[in-house]
């Protein structure tokens, strides 16, 4: 839902978009900032979590596995903040396509990672369900996104 911001005639008018917040009662409440985005929170968790994780890996994949994993992982929550500082919701969406794809990556390499024995079978579990809910969230999001009017009106980012 788009607001009109500064409606008495003065200055620029500014657009302003209500995102729907998942788990509050009243689903139009607007967001300060990407920070209270569900999908960001939980990928952040995640991105800690990984970081604690590769920490364990073999001194010899410091270079090669646990770098791709670190850099795909990260990518996530910042592609998901930068897409929110975007100024229309097509820059946005393409955004969440990048860490939709970053998230991908980090599956695949997880999995690897226990092949070759470098994370218990249980944590690759955890680390899964994890990454798939990221995955579920950002589908969502992306869905959600696609329902509104994408007309390239510039979005301003309320201060927080």
């Amino acid at each position: 839902m788009r607001t009109l911001l500064n409606s008495r005639g003065r200055g620029k008018a500014r657009w302003r978009f209500n995102w729907r917040v998942q788990g509050v009662e009243d689903s139009r409440v607007m967001l300060k900032n990407y920070k209270e985005l569900k999908v960001w929170q939980k990928s952040y968790q995640l991105c800690v979590e990984i970081y604690g994780v590769t920490k364990r890996f073999p001194k010899e994949e410091r270079y090669g596995l646990t770098s791709q994993i670190r850099r795909a992982v990260v990518s996530v929550p910042s592609n998901i903040a930068e897409g929110y500082g975007r100024k229309t919701i097509p820059e946005y969406v393409r955004s969440l396509y990048i860490a939709y794809g970053s998230n991908c990556e980090l599956e695949t390499q997880i999995l690897l990672s226990g092949d070759l024995d470098y994370i218990k079978d249980i944590e690759v579990e955890e680390l899964l369900n994890k990454i798939w809910e990221v995955e579920r969230m950002l589908k969502a999001l992306i869905k959600s996104l696609g329902k509104k009017n994408l007309n390239p009106r510039p979005l301003e980012p309320s201060n927080p």
